[in-house]
């Protein structure tokens, strides 16, 4: 509850002036309101009683109870629509601030995080937080003043009476921490169910194709109806609560009030004093504000239903931005020529468990380096830490002779390329995918896909440059999609360039066509590609060979193959054989 609500005062701590002037005059308005039956009193009490019928001041006495009620309803509109734009503006720094975090977020944390899960929190807790605002701000906050009017207008009446109605409060405080103590793990339960659907949707959709050629689809959808099914269950647990713990229990309070007012009035009779015209008065008005205290109260419980579920989304958004945020270094150092070194370089992502052990290496500015070997090697972890995905050892790895961890996050970015293995690309046009929100020229978009020998196909796409390219790239080869985001890498005008296996899914004549841009780069920009097609770093100045998180070897190709029994040699002859193998024609059947 507590993290919930810092949440909200965060938010809307911006709009504080309108948030005091919405609760000043929504203040008036309950006093307004609160006039209505002591209004009423006084007609019964001068008029109606004793009989006597002065119809200017009767028409004073109403015009006044009219006004009074215009002037309320209207006060209660405008400070609604104020709190409601309020709500609105605060969501919306919620969600952007939440977007914002994520964007931030270190790549170790989406190691471990499941994508419809965090989708479920940027879209759906947000909207609960939404409900949160709307809830507090709208139902709650104006129940709750119009119910403080109604009860101080009953004390200045009759305060033995009023305690007897105040009597309505505690009795729903036991019934809200009765329905929280009961509701709460329901609720919880079933926004995490909702996002394991969400999880599992995602997941589904993006690997259709391997659920249908493993013909998976029957299993997953008994996983995903088993888990709708408790997600049934628990929605069932939280209604069940709802029935009984709220609505009816103070309508049978309300009926049970009325009765004791009413009996209370008929033991002052009894005593033999009477009931006087004055205490008629005061009889009707009190039921009149009964209902004024009651209606708040059910509304207020009745809203509790959805505010436990806001509560525990707006906590777990809460949750999502205490998460630490990758660590943002000053702007000291700068990447002027593209230099690397690697010193004494020993990493893990577990203590006591190494993945890299005493890594040394030296990258000349304008190089070429290669980076292979199995499986397992440590390649995309050393990548991961050149990248700085993962904060490296201090003073392990530098650029330009300056820590890597103290160059300037935006200018190290812009220094910066990588091409990945998977290639992505959003939903948008090859222009847009190229220069990736970036403010660029069409010239130097255009020179960007020279440079990666992708303009020719792209000017052969049905518009051009402003052609759609569909969710993912669909309407693209593989090859295609790697040489925009070859070109993506290269519009930056990066001075080191990282290759992650960017040919392991291409054929041979688009991995020639990559070879070609690499070569055009050399000396201009410093190139580190790990790759598991080893011809694609065939011509590299050096190639560099991990084994278990160690160098085993380095050199030239010529010098690796020159090594006999050497890993490198037996990784390239085997690489070879399987090529020989797949180019084989296929024996024709006897």
């Amino acid at each position: 509850m507590g993290d919930a609500a810092a949440l909200l005062l965060r938010a809307a701590a911006p709009d504080r002036a309108h948030l005091v002037q919405g609760l000043f005059w929504l203040l008036v308005a309950a006093g307004l309101e609160a006039l209505g039956p002591l209004i009423a009193k006084t007609f019964i009490d001068t008029f109606l009683l004793p009989r006597r019928a002065d119809l200017p001041e009767i028409a004073v006495l109403l015009l006044g109870s009219l006004l009074a009620g215009m002037v309320a309803s209207w006060l209660r509109y405008r400070q609604l629509t104020r709190l409601a734009g309020l709500a609105m503006r605060s969501v919306q720094r919620i969600r952007e601030n939440v977007y914002g975090h994520v964007l931030r977020l270190p790549m170790s944390f989406f190691d471990r995080a499941i994508t419809g899960q965090l989708v479920s929190r940027v879209t759906n807790d947000t909207e609960a937080v939404k409900m949160l605002y709307v809830q507090v701000l709208f139902v709650m906050l104006d129940s709750v003043i119009v119910l403080a009017g109604a009860m101080l207008a009953m004390m200045w009446l009759d305060w033995r009476l009023m305690l007897i109605v105040a009597t309505l409060v505690p009795a729903m405080t036991v019934i809200v921490a009765l329905y929280q103590r009961l509701s709460a793990p329901a609720v919880t339960r079933t926004r995490e169910l909702r996002s394991e659907l969400n999880a599992q949707v995602a997941e589904s959709i993006g690997g259709m194709g391997v659920l249908q050629a493993s013909n998976a689809t029957e299993r997953f959808s008994g996983r995903f109806a088993a888990i709708n099914e408790a997600h049934y269950r628990s929605r069932q647990r939280e209604l069940r609560a709802n029935a009984w713990l709220l609505r009816p229990v103070l309508d049978l309070l309300n009926v049970l009030l009325l009765a004791t007012v009413i009996f209370v009035f008929s033991l002052r009779s009894e005593g033999g004093v009477g009931m006087t015209a004055l205490e008629v008065g005061v009889l009707y008005a009190f039921i009149s504000y009964i209902a004024r205290v009651v209606e708040p109260l059910i509304q207020i419980t009745m809203q509790f239903a959805q505010l436990q579920q806001a509560m525990v989304g707006a906590a777990r958004v809460h949750a999502l931005l205490k998460e630490a945020e990758t660590p943002v270094a000053p702007p000291r150092g700068r990447v002027t020529e593209g230099a690397i070194a690697i010193e004494h370089l020993d990493f893990g992502y577990l203590p006591g468990r190494q993945v890299l052990h005493g890594l040394d290496l030296r990258i000349a500015a304008g190089s070429f380096h290669g980076i292979v070997g199995h499986t397992g090697s440590g390649k995309s972890t050393l990548l991961s830490l050149l990248l700085r995905f993962y904060p490296a050892p201090a003073g392990s790895i530098r650029i330009d002779g300056t820590p890597v961890d103290a160059i300037g996050e935006d200018h190290f970015r812009e220094a910066v390329g990588l091409v990945p293995q998977e290639p992505f690309l959003l939903a948008a046009s090859a222009r847009e995918n190229i220069a990736m929100g970036r403010a660029m020229t069409d010239e130097q978009v255009h020179e960007a896909a020279r440079a990666a020998h992708a303009h020719d196909f792209i000017m052969g796409l049905e518009h051009g440059y402003d052609t759609p390219l569909g969710e993912g790239g669909a309407r693209l080869s593989v090859g295609q999609k790697q040489l925009i985001a070859i070109a993506r890498a290269l519009a930056g005008k990066p001075r080191i360039l990282f290759l992650d296996e960017a040919t392991s899914h291409i054929d041979s004549e688009t991995e020639q066509v990559v070879q070609r841009a690499l070569s055009g780069l050399r000396g201009q920009v410093t190139i580190v590609a790990i790759a598991h097609r080893l011809s694609t770093i065939r011509e590299a100045d050096r190639i560099v060979v991990l084994n278990h998180g160690r160098i085993a070897e380095r050199g030239t190709h010529g010098e690796l193959m020159a090594i006999e029994g050497g890993l490198y040699q037996r990784l390239y002859l085997l690489q070879q054989l399987e090529e020989e193998e797949e180019e084989a024609p296929e024996e024709a059947p006897e």
